[in-house]
């Protein structure tokens, strides 16, 4: 291979029209309709070709077209409207100005190994990529100080094609990053910014590249240059390939080569945000810094980077977390043992999993974060009990995971036929009060022939989107004419439209309705309320199952009976995506709960007017009501995978038999009062609440503005306050075990009346403690058979010392009911961030 350099030539912009360059590299246009538009009314066929990438339309437009069309008025007035929006959109006041104005220079800084922002810019495999796109696009919205950091892959996420015989095959294509919209950063003596990180026997070496999501920044860096042998330039080709060693050096890469770019670009984050275990790396390079420029020991360092992170985690089983061998990690990070003052145990001790023996991502992350969440309510309950072996002795409900709901940015995902309605019928700035659960109810002043049209006109384009997707792949595996042609009688109008798209990983579930063939034939062929379904979806290389999902969902919609009705549709992407959720009637969701940690695409589906039919996982037993769509099976926990399919395969037909279908052909003058009444419930009830504009209100609110002040409180005077914390965490771990509760007396034995007190007094002894060292508390709560649940706390203060006996006493008034009740000590430092921060606690024994 010989070396090159590249120059991209294009077309001069028109003075008229210069702006539209800058509104092109900024990732803003992904969500607003009207600077999509003027693309399209350049060259629409172009448009679509680029896959909707301004950067290389503008590259391969001709420069005619585009003087031509800067003497056109209309198109100049659409312009001017345009960059009216944007300037007005980077240079107006924003939430977060005005709630938090005395914190606007605190940056946040947000980790992720991969960004959902646009199809034009494919650094994503799933959900968790498209998260983290939304997250900074609400982050941006909201006017917050925020910084993205990940990779720059150039090949991507593999493309995926479907073979005439349903096999799944991965196609990696070549980016070139000067056709999208990101930029390459540069030094002040005008050569390429650099990182270098050091990786066992060899530096590695990464080009900086910045991309603008409307107000805010995302960092990414690529290995593929010039300085690196062939091994390293791949460590940024693919997402999730190669092996155990690529996925540890793409780690090291984002969290250490991340912390490095944002020092060469003078950014110094307050507040650490870790999307999934992928970027915990970065807490080691933290806490080097801190121990070799800062002189801290390093137990003060873990307090002070610990004093500013949050981790978010979105996997619900032990499984999915990344572990490596501890050779590996002595192989590749050895060389921070001596920079941080510590033995090769204790650094493995940051994250051993015992019941493994491996270096765990997730525990990194747990461990050396103030904060972590879950990512919806019930995900949250489990993984409090997936890591409630960290926390002996600590009921479930306690163990601190806390949860924030995901939700979606609303204007990437909403049609333009709907976004018009809403700002008929709620306001011309409906967007920029998407929480304001009030102006929702107006939905239901939108007439019911409006919303049908709308939604009717959407489905039709979806189904001539689906079309254009199946003729390509029959033609390009080379099929009969006839297979071919056929595909233009696919997708009945008034038929019943079902989609299911999302990764093919077996825990959802694709094949749920084809445990029963026969009612399925009879589900779809009803002449009277036929049913047709549309699959999408990518199964990971590696997942030989979920291949094998893909090909027999494949395999299946070519047999005669289910021809035209069921389809496949290869290489699923944000803009297939946008055309399904927007599209289809039904939104189905089948995971094997409770193993969906949130999920957004029905979300996305229900913003539209699409009823959800759902699995209670994830995030959908905090939306549903009871009339904003259908639930499938039970809220309840299987021992057997086997019972739990066959139950909810059964609910699932039950519920299309009885309720759905129904309810969508009960039509008058060709449309379903009952019908539209869902969508409608949907809309309303849904959208407020789980977009991310209040998800990141939620981060600000709970999370990243308290991190600044605790972040602030840990570096202050010298760092005095993290050396405070780390001795009294040292002195508590030493001596709790001296800590005992002798005795506990109360005034009632097993009846009490309503609004009787109840007194307790406890009697202990605290060893080298002092009575300000501990919280003792009443515990009380409802009876179950493992002990108490839903627990309420009732603090107990010190009351007396008598020798070596510590006195401390309460008075509780109980609600009305049968509970149990209980006196515990704990660390009670109010430098703590969480009650159980420190894992400790003593219970009284019987009394």
């Amino acid at each position: 291979m010989f070396s090159f350099r590249t120059v991209s030539i294009r077309p001069r912009l028109p003075g008229k029209i210069e702006v539209l360059g800058d509104i092109a590299r900024n990732f803003w246009f992904s969500w607003n309709a009207q600077a999509q538009n003027l693309f399209r009314r350049i060259n629409q066929s172009l448009w679509e070709e680029v896959s909707h990438n301004p950067v290389k339309f503008l590259l391969l437009v001709n420069e005619e077209e585009l003087e031509e069309i800067a003497q056109d008025e209309e198109f100049l007035n659409m312009y001017g409207k345009v960059l009216e929006d944007f300037k007005r959109y980077l240079e107006g006041k924003t939430w977060f100005e005005n709630s938090y104005p005395d914190y606007k220079d605190s940056v946040i800084a947000y980790f992720s190994l991969e960004f959902g922002l646009h199809e034009s810019h494919p650094i994503y495999s799933g959900g968790l990529g498209l998260l983290a796109g939304d997250h900074m696009k609400s982050a941006s919205d909201l006017g917050l100080p925020f910084v993205g950091v990940g990779l720059l892959y150039k090949n991507g996420y593999f493309h995926q094609i479907v073979s005439r015989d349903g096999k799944q095959e991965a196609h990696y294509p070549y980016y070139n990053f000067f056709d999208l919209p990101i930029h390459p950063v540069f030094n002040v003596d005008g050569g390429e910014l650099i990182v270098e990180v050091q990786f066992p026997g060899r530096m590695v070496y990464a080009r900086v590249w910045r991309t603008r999501v409307g107000r805010v920044d995302l960092i990414m860096l690529d290995a593929d240059i010039s300085l690196n042998s062939r091994e390293d330039r791949d460590i940024t080709g693919q997402l999730y390939g190669g092996d155990h060693s690529t996925r540890i050096s793409q780690e090291i890469l984002l969290g250490i080569g991340g912390i490095k770019a944002l020092g060469k670009l003078n950014i110094y984050p307050t507040v650490w945000h870790i999307n999934e275990g992928h970027a915990a790396f970065l807490l080691v390079e933290r806490l080097r810094e801190l121990v070799e420029q800062k002189c801290l020991c390093f137990d003060t360092a873990l307090e002070v980077v610990k004093s500013n992170t949050i981790f978010t985690t979105h996997t619900p089983v032990p499984a999915g977390h990344d572990l490596f061998p501890p050779d590996m990690i002595d192989r590749y990070l050895g060389h921070y043992y001596p920079a941080l003052g510590i033995k090769s145990e204790e650094f493995l001790g940051l994250a051993w999993d015992e019941g493994r023996g491996m270096f765990n991502m997730t525990l990194l992350a747990l461990n050396l974060s103030a904060y972590c969440n879950g990512v919806s309510r019930l995900h949250g309950e489990v993984s409090r009990e997936m890591f409630a072996q960290l926390y002996p002795g600590i009921p479930v409900e306690e163990v601190p995971v806390f949860y924030v709901t995901n939700g979606i940015h609303t204007l990437s995902w909403l049609a333009h036929e709907i976004q018009d309605l809403y700002s008929i019928y709620l306001g011309a700035d409906w967007h920029e009060k998407i929480t304001e659960r009030q102006i929702w109810k107006n939905v239901d002043e939108i007439p019911d022939n409006l919303i049908w049209a709308a939604h009717q006109s959407l489905k039709e384009k979806m189904a001539g989107y689906v079309r254009k997707c199946l003729k390509r792949q029959r033609t390009r595996n080379q099929e009969p004419a006839q297979r071919i042609w056929e595909v233009e009688k696919f997708l009945k109008p008034g038929v019943l439209t079902i989609g299911f798209a999302r990764r093919f990983a077996t825990y959802k579930r694709a094949g749920l309705l084809f445990r029963d063939m026969g009612r399925l034939a009879r589900l779809i062929n009803n002449p009277d309320r036929p049913v047709q379904i549309i699959f999408a979806g990518k199964a990971h290389p590696a997942d030989g199952a979920g291949q094998d999902l893909v090909r027999m969902v494949y395999e299946v919609s070519n047999q005669e009976e289910f021809r035209g009705k069921i389809l496949f549709l290869e290489d699923y992407n944000i803009d297939m995506a946008r055309h399904l959720v927007q599209g289809v009637d039904v939104w189905l969701n089948t995971p094997r709960r409770p193993m969906e940690a949130s999920g957004t695409s029905g979300q996305k589906a229900a913003a539209n007017g699409v009823v959800n039919l759902s699995i209670l996982d994830g995030w959908w037993p905090e939306a549903y009501n009871g009339e904003n769509g259908f639930v499938i099976g039970e809220k309840r926990r299987y021992d057997d995978d086997e019972m739990q399919d066959m139950d909810d395969c059964y609910s699932l037909y039950t519920v299309l038999e009885e309720r759905l279908i129904p309810a969508y052909y009960k039509q008058e003058m060709g449309l379903s009062p009952q019908w539209i009444k869902l969508m409608k419930s949907s809309m309303k009830t849904i959208t407020p609440v789980f977009s991310t504009q209040r998800m990141v209100q939620e981060y600000t609110d709970r999370f990243y503005v308290p991190l600044v002040r605790r972040g602030r409180l840990f570096t202050g005077m010298g760092y005095e306050t993290a050396e405070e914390m780390s001795r009294y965490k040292r002195r508590l771990s030493g001596a709790w075990s001296q800590l005992e509760i002798v005795r506990v007396d109360t005034n009632v034995t097993r009846e009490m009346n309503v609004g009787e007190i109840l007194m307790v007094k406890a009697h202990l002894r605290l060893g080298p403690l002092s009575a300000d060292d501990i919280d003792l508390e009443v515990v009380y709560g409802n009876v179950a058979e493992k002990g108490l649940y839903n627990l309420c706390t009732a603090p107990m203060t010190f009351d007396r010392q008598e020798v070596d006996l510590f006195t401390f006493t309460s008075q509780v008034i109980m609600p009305q009911g049968t509970f149990g009740y209980t006196v515990r000590a704990r660390p009670g430092s109010p430098l703590l961030c969480t009650k159980f921060e420190l894992p400790l606690v003593t219970w009284a024994g019987r009394f």
